[in-house]
């Protein structure tokens, strides 16, 4: 199967525009008169991606890096069974190139990614959400940072990695009193953690403790309470030739069916396990 376009190209356009032409005349022929519109062959395969730094949740296969694999992408595989279609979990870029890709419709879904306002104009969020993440403070092991709520982070300097979210009410407050610096990778923001550079790195729990010893940093520590609780969202992207309200009720139906087996569990000891062989360090 040949591989989309992931860069907008005039080729990557052209089949962007002859798929939404094929779902066109497809909806158009097996709707009949009835105005009804059918889900078109051409869109039996879907193309999904996520954040690559996210153990255990996802990352890039070490045997193949153009795919995406954790539990997330496992439970992409569940998804697919239910729907009757092939989901590719592709590895397109860092996360904020794979925001960049949903809003030009160059992939269709994204498994795993945090509610906010201006993510929902070029995204359709479904419901329930699969997962609950904890977002946590970070700091050198030797910082005296006291933090115990949003405040204590005034006047300090954080990062963390470019797009990421925590939550509208953080987003809103941290625009507004906070100082954070977004850079392209968590190895890049842990580095100015040590080196200085920042006095605190926000991040989720679970895939900066996966990253802390996959690196083998023993220097960086987590601070509680958390900075936001937020529910991880399977999204279908507006500009996805995909996007119709067959194939969202379908998917509904099936995340609702599997949200009741409650698979994520299972999956993430599964993937955690993964990880450590693919990552060495990690005890």
């Amino acid at each position: 199967m040949s591989a989309r376009p992931t860069s907008p190209t005039p080729l990557s356009r052209a089949w962007q525009q002859h798929r939404r032409w094929l779902c066109l005349l497809a909806g158009l022929w097996l709707g009949g008169s009835s105005g009804a519109w059918a889900e078109p062959a051409v869109c039996k395969t879907l193309v999904a991606s996520g954040n690559p730094q996210y153990p255990p949740y996802l990352w890039r296969d070490p045997a193949d890096e153009s795919r995406l694999v954790g539990a997330n992408a496992d439970l992409m595989q569940r998804l697919a069974q239910e729907l009757g279609v092939t989901i590719e979990m592709r590895y397109v870029g860092p996360w904020g190139r794979v925001q960049e890709e949903a809003k030009a419709g160059r992939i269709d879904l994204i498994a795993g990614a945090f509610w906010t306002q201006p993510r929902t104009e070029y995204m359709d969020y479904f419901t329930p959400a699969f997962h609950q993440t904890r977002s946590v403070i970070w700091v050198n092991a030797k910082s005296r940072l006291a933090y115990r709520q949003w405040s204590d982070l005034v006047g300090q300097q954080g990062v963390t990695v470019i797009n990421n979210s925590f939550g509208e009410a953080f987003d809103r407050y941290a625009r507004q009193a906070l100082k954070i610096t977004q850079v392209a990778s968590l190895e890049q923001a842990i580095q100015m953690l040590q080196r200085g550079r920042a006095d605190y790195l926000i991040y989720e729990d679970s895939p900066g403790q996966a990253f802390l010893a996959k690196l083998d940093i023993q220097g960086v520590r987590m601070l509680t309470p958390a900075v936001a609780n937020e529910a991880l969202h399977l999204t279908l992207a507006h500009k996805s030739p995909c996007n119709t309200g067959e194939l969202r009720g379908r998917i509904a139906r099936a995340l609702h069916k599997l949200a009741g087996a409650n698979p994520l569990p299972e999956l993430l000891d599964k993937n955690i396990q993964l990880w450590r062989l693919h990552s060495p360090n990690v005890k």
